[in-house]
């Protein structure tokens, strides 16, 4: 288990992620991994990531798909390719284990959902709420991609090379969304934490009702949402940005520093200060 290292000087500070002044109880923690700890699941697989194999998945359902490739891990496979997945909802779904995982076409709905660890290519499209919930790993979408686009992730990397549909990023508490292409109305829906990259343009109400985190935009914004607001770049997250977007081999269109920035206006926070306990007594 990693020693959790707790400190004042995080680079968090530096990017403007801890400037609320709410008073009370804090959870926020820092640690450092180092490549020698073993952060996994005491149910994780040791798997060879050189050690293939192939499923076709043109006469098998979703089920059958996702407990073979269970399996195959229990086995040390660590790169598993789909075949034909033929837009089956619900694939690749619950992988909480280092694995790399192709898909050689489109998924349906739910792809990917509930992993923690993997690393995903999809060949070809995906249907809503792809890798929702994701808690850690990285998935590219190599074409479009539907409504709800990384739905509640709470972090890694979700990218889309193409455009995505509505609410991208709805209740988004962590991680990073990159989308190549356009995303539609409401992305960024009630936002909490983490970081959004568009960089097309976004349709009406971007980032409505948003809590916290940022969302980045190339092209043009229809129009912003409750309480979003333009936020100042700085030098710090252009650094970020450039490195962020060459690992995936995507460009800003006029440069990182001419990325839109938008952010939570903070007129909607209204945080009680009473514990539950305490409103008992009051009330």
């Amino acid at each position: 288990m990693a020693e959790l290292k707790v400190s004042g000087q995080h680079r968090s500070y530096q990017m403007g992620m801890h400037k609320e002044t709410l008073a009370g109880r804090t959870y926020r923690t820092f640690f450092t991994a180092q490549e020698t700890d073993r952060l996994a699941y005491s149910w994780s697989c040791d798997v060879d990531l050189e050690k293939r194999r192939v499923i076709d998945a043109q006469e098998l359902t979703a089920q059958e798909v996702n407990r073979q490739i269970k399996d195959l891990m229990g086995k040390g496979f660590g790169h598993i390719v789909v075949q034909n997945p033929n837009a089956q909802h619900s694939l690749g779904t619950c992988i909480l284990n280092r694995l790399k995982l192709e898909f050689e076409g489109s998924l349906g709905y739910f792809g990917v959902g509930l992993i923690d660890g993997p690393n995903v290519r999809i060949r070809g499209r995906v249907g809503w709420s792809c890798a929702e919930n994701m808690m850690a790993g990285v998935v590219v979408v190599e074409k479009n991609a539907g409504s709800c686009f990384g739905a509640a992730i709470r972090g890694g990397d979700l990218v889309c090379l193409g455009d995505v549909g509505s609410r991208t990023g709805i209740n988004m508490k962590g991680g990073t969304i990159l989308v190549k292409g356009r995303t539609g109305m409401l992305s960024g829906f009630m936002m909490q934490r983490g970081r959004m990259i568009i960089l097309g343009d976004a349709d009406e109400n971007l980032g409505d009702s948003m809590y916290d985190g940022v969302i980045y935009v190339g092209g043009e914004i229809k129009s912003l949402g409750i309480d979003a607001v333009l936020g100042e770049m700085t030098e710090l997250e252009a650094q970020w940005l450039a490195a962020k977007l060459k690992r995936y081999g995507m460009e800003a269109p006029n440069g990182v520093e001419k990325l839109q920035k938008i952010v939570a206006g903070k007129q909607l926070w209204n945080y009680d200060n009473l514990e539950p306990t305490e409103k008992k007594i009051v009330l």
